[in-house]
């Protein structure tokens, strides 16, 4: 049955219709669902059966359209549609329907005319919907595949900027927020490329198609069907401003959140041998109630917009209905016309319901892009613009007039003058924070000085092929670093080209490989991450190995023996003597005892440099040296006294 709102309505056979009325407007739906739902919301009808035809005619309307026509009657076991396609058949041959513009138009909008006036019956519209599918798929695909391609990119571009990133700009950066960036802002870059791009380029290609055809055809109905769209535009461009704000300091307070995480799986082990667990997770507590509030902003904002644009929606589809019928009571437009606007109207309108949507995910990857573009342009390690000086086989070094600060209130480095010969051990001591671990960070142009130069060989270093520079100084830092692959794959980062006797040799310089040997794995064996699974000394004696191996015309020990035992320290320490001649070598230490043998000890205090000689003169000659050699002595007797009864407890 067809129902109106206030009566229910009978149409009976083609007969009973008085053809001589001008244009009778004809709405026609198939199935329950489907596109017809709009006509039916619009006009007030209600379907209940399985395929049904209204006519309404224009001289009553529009009392006919809302509830106030004749009597008709469509059978209930649905034998009418016989009916229905003759009068069909009759409108379309008298011309009451512009069948060429609705045949035309019927697929692009997306199905509103396939179900209209029969259309559905057009062969022409089963040929092209298999094109339409082929289109759909290479579209989907297309967008994809370059989406896709382009997030490698940006990877490929973030990786290649972080390893060339200059130290002072890394040492700035927060670890996980950094992470972050490269993963999450970038999927988000991507996310909006492979969808919400291709919704904007329909809306465009849709927008400028069918509003020129729309005024061709009667600027009446036109200005119905867009005056509302600059209302629109301009809200969607407020809303932007407003999400985009909110979408930058959401992702500062995710970045925030994972830099807590991340420090917190780092340093899990301090953390709970602190028993500070309760004490982290009430200092995590804020940045994510931070970032929830922050995510409740967002979409409360979210859905007023979603709100006001279905509303506004509304009234621009309202508009088009009502002058619509106006127009079509006059006289003044066919049915075709009419029902091409409404389609249009109703097509174009769909992807500004979802403008929302999309300006949300523009917004958030505006972001995310800024973000990106934030560590692409970071400062990198300057290369020698002209050609770089080759690099002397001489290992002398030189440090002219250095100074250095990380901050110009705070210096580390003040004026300092430093020669070591070629083949020279050197052994550098100071206290903590005078400066002593920046020298050999300026030695590999991991910061630059601020006044003065380092020279190798002769040579300024700041002529030199950076690559060339760190292949001839290797360095063994107190913390080494190991990744959470084999220990061969470990030693081999100095000389990935070197053979496995070559590895064991460096082992067993270092005392590590007989240790090797008793794991299970031997060299195979994996690390884990941070090479946690091995003993701070192991991990030591690990990286001295990959420095040994490096065959370097300098050697850097930066505290490198702080986590073995004294015997062990002896032993790498003769291993080294005995290459003495081949290479520089340079040790900083804490543990007096361990600089015994240098050619010369520099003492380093505040920056600067206090004094410069052998051990033996050194210890005879007032000053800091003889201090520091004093109380660890003194300490060293005391670990050698045996206990007496009655100070075990105390001790």
């Amino acid at each position: 049955m067809v129902e109106g709102k206030t009566r229910t309505f009978k149409l009976s056979t083609p007969d009973d219709y008085d053809t001589s009325a001008p244009y009778p407007l004809l709405f026609a739906w198939h199935g329950l669902g489907g596109n017809g739902g709009y006509a039916r919301s619009y006009f007030g009808f209600q379907s209940n059966a399985h395929q049904e035809a209204i006519v309404v005619y224009p001289d009553a309307l529009p009392l006919e359209l809302f509830g106030g026509a004749p009597g008709w009657d469509l059978s209930e076991d649905g034998s009418d549609l016989a009916y229905f396609d003759a009068l069909y058949e009759h409108l379309t041959e008298n011309l009451c329907v512009d069948t060429e513009r609705v045949f035309s138009t019927g697929h692009s909008f997306g199905g509103y005319m396939s179900n209209t006036l029969g259309c559905y019956r057009s062969e022409l519209l089963n040929a092209i919907a298999p094109v339409a599918g082929v289109f759909t798929y290479g579209r989907q695909r297309w967008s994809a595949i370059a989406s896709q391609n382009t997030a490698r990119r940006i990877r490929d571009r973030l990786q290649d900027r972080i390893q060339r990133l200059d130290m002072r700009s890394y040492d700035r950066l927060d670890r996980g927020d950094l992470l972050q960036r490269c993963t999450s802002d970038v999927d988000t870059t991507q996310v909006f490329l492979s969808t919400q791009v291709v919704e904007v380029g329909r809306a465009i290609v849709m927008l400028a198609v069918a509003i020129p055809i729309m005024f061709v055809i009667d600027w009446r109905m036109a200005t119905a069907a867009v005056w509302l769209l600059p209302l629109i535009t301009g809200f969607s461009f407020f809303y932007f401003k407003k999400v985009r704000a909110l979408f930058k300091d959401k992702d500062e307070a995710e970045g925030r959140l994972t830099a807590a995480v991340n420090d917190n799986l780092v340093g899990i082990r301090v953390v709970r041998a602190f028993n500070r667990q309760d004490h982290e997770i009430e200092r995590f507590r804020p940045r994510n109630d931070d970032h929830r509030r922050l995510d409740a902003r967002l979409y409360t904002v979210f859905s007023t917009f979603w709100s006001l644009s279905d509303l506004l929606c509304f009234m621009q589809q309202a508009s088009v209905v009502l002058v619509g019928a106006w127009l079509l009571a006059d006289g003044r437009i066919l049915v075709g016309e009419f029902y091409f606007f409404f389609a249009a109207v109703g097509m174009y309108l769909w992807p500004v319901r979802m403008a929302g949507r999309i300006v949300a995910e523009f917004g958030k990857a505006t972001v995310a892009i800024d973000r990106i573009e934030e560590i692409l342009e970071l400062p990198v390690e300057t290369e020698v613009e002209s050609e770089p000086e080759r690099i002397p086989d001489d290992g002398s070094i030189s440090f002219r007039g250095i100074g250095f600060a990380h901050t110009p209130d705070q210096p580390v480095l003040d004026g300092i003058d430093l020669e070591i010969a070629d083949g020279e051990a050197v052994a550098i001591v100071g206290p903590s924070g005078c400066g002593k671990s920046t020298l050999v960070q300026l030695l590999l142009r991991f910061y630059e000085p601020d006044t003065g130069h380092v020279e190798i060989g002769g040579v300024d270093i700041r002529t030199l092929d950076r690559h060339d520079l760190r292949t001839r100084v290797a360095t063994v830092l107190q913390q080494p670093f190991l990744f959470s692959r084999t220990i061969r794959e470990n030693i081999l980062l100095a000389d990935p080209g070197a053979d496995h006797a070559s590895i064991e040799i460096a082992a067993g310089e270092a005392c590590i490989h007989d240790s090797i040997q008793r794991f299970d794995s031997g060299y195979e064996t994996m690390v884990g991450e941070r090479g946690l699974t091995l003993s701070g000394g192991q991990r030591q004696r690990i990286a001295i190995a990959q420095a040994l191996l490096q065959k370097p015309s300098i050697l850097v020990l930066d505290d490198a023996l702080s986590a073995v035992d004294t015997g062990t320290e002896r032993s790498i320490l003769e291993a080294i003597r005995s290459r003495r001649g081949r290479h520089t070598t340079v040790v900083i230490a804490h543990r007096l005892s361990t600089l015994r043998e240098a050619d010369r000890i520099v003492v380093m205090s505040g920056g600067r440099i206090e004094a410069s000689g052998t051990h033996a003169e050194l210890r005879d000659r007032p000053g800091l040296y003889r201090r520091l050699w004093d109380i660890q002595s003194s300490l060293e007797a005391d670990d050698d006294r045996p206990l007496r009864r009655g100070e075990e407890a105390s001790s």
